[in-house]
């Protein structure tokens, strides 16, 4: 985690905050240069049904805990104390994916399916905010908790390394890929070696439904290629990496097809695929290329279904600017941030229907990075504010 990341005893401040925006303005001035080859790319909304019966379940499932934690002022976890909230988060993911899971088979497959894959993608929200130092101020208690691997693809060891690398340099170098192992820009000269298919491929997965559609497939192969030729290439530490990983999932499939008798080709494709799409959703425009490193990333201000199956990683210019607030925090930090500091262009304020509108068929970024310089003038204007 970077040096330059706050950890907050007590709720933050609005001077706390309009420090903060200053520093990481003068930050961002002292170090928009070039950016060089670089790179990056996230669904879908889930369906009137769906969100109720999320809505209804969560609402059941952490509203107590949640809200009780919550409202209680000074609580938030830091360096030494235990964030009840996300405790409360980690309680209703697990009971829910148990309860759901075992009562698959006595659910229409349109209803449990579905949910099965929303509640993954809260999995992923609880496994990034554990990654942040929380609920506990030991990574090894956050790694126990959030670390099964119910959506099978990702070890969390990998997962947590590769995000905080994204992390690092205080947004510096958002994008590139010689910095940012979550960048979804390809290098230069990739459409100019690529045949016909691959590049229509590649412009596809810049646009929404492409992202939906493919991405999820394309996440997955370059993380594999990526990472478990380094596992054999590696030592015994990067082997047991994997080695864990696929006990884990082993004993997930165990769980799921075993015992609640769900098919493996029914977990894989209309559980993890769909939840993968859905976290692509989050993740589909909150960054691009930019000269400035400051206009890097952006904010969708989603409604409280979809911000709660986030865990307010919507907000990420917030999230990047504190990226050890708890996710509770941040719309209080957004809503000062926004007043003061953020400038015009990157903020979705009607939310997903926004993003869904303006890039279900155009690309959000361009297939290659831009490079030093060079940034395309269309990509310039395609993130709007409203």
């Amino acid at each position: 985690m970077s040096s330059g990341c706050l950890g907050f005893h007590e709720p933050v401040t609005h001077a706390q905050i309009q420090a903060v925006a200053t520093h990481r303005q003068a930050q961002a001035v002292a170090n928009d240069a070039d950016i060089g080859e670089v790179a990056h790319t996230g669904a879908h909304t889930v369906s009137r049904p769906v969100a109720h019966a999320v809505a209804h379940a969560v609402a059941h499932a952490v509203a107590s805990p949640v809200a009780h934690a919550v409202a209680r002022p000074g609580w938030t976890a830091g360096t030494s104390r235990v964030d009840i909230a996300t405790l409360g988060v980690a309680l209703a993911v697990y009971a829910g994916y148990v309860l759901l899971t075992w009562c698959f088979r006595d659910l229409p497959i349109w209803v449990a399916a579905p949910l099965c894959a929303v509640w993954l993608t809260w999995h992923g929200s609880l496994q990034h905010e554990t990654i942040h130092g929380h609920p506990t101020p030991s990574r090894l208690l956050n790694a126990m908790l959030a670390g099964p691997p119910l959506s099978l693809w990702i070890p969390y060891r990998i997962y947590r390394a590769t995000h905080l690398q994204h992390h690092r340099h205080r947004g510096r170098h958002l994008t590139e890929l010689s910095h940012d192992p979550e960048s979804f820009y390809a290098p230069a000269g990739t459409l100019s070696r690529a045949g016909r298919l691959r590049r229509g491929i590649y412009h596809f997965n810049c646009t929404l439904a492409g992202r939906l559609i493919i991405g999820p497939a394309i996440a997955v192969f370059r993380l594999w290629k990526a990472e478990i030729p380094k596992a054999f290439a590696g030592g015994r530490r990067q082997r047991a990496v994997w080695l864990r990983h696929v006990i884990a999932a082993a004993m997930v499939l165990a769980w799921t097809s075993g015992v609640c008798r769900i098919p493996v080709w029914v977990y894989v494709m209309l559980i993890v695929y769909p939840s993968i799409s859905l976290s692509h959703l989050r993740s589909f425009a909150e960054h691009r290329a930019d000269p400035k490193s400051s206009r890097r990333t952006t904010v969708v201000e989603a409604n409280p279904v979809l911000a709660l199956l986030f865990l307010n990683n919507n907000l990420h210019i917030a999230h990047h600017a504190h990226p050890k607030l708890p996710w509770h925090q941040l719309p209080r930090v957004w809503r000062q941030m926004r007043a003061s500091s953020i400038g015009p262009g990157l903020v979705f304020r009607r939310g997903y229907r926004q993003v869904i509108g303006e890039f279900l068929l155009r690309p959000v970024i361009s297939v290659e990075h831009p490079g030093k310089g060079a940034l395309d003038d269309r990509q310039g204007r395609c993130f709007k504010s409203d």
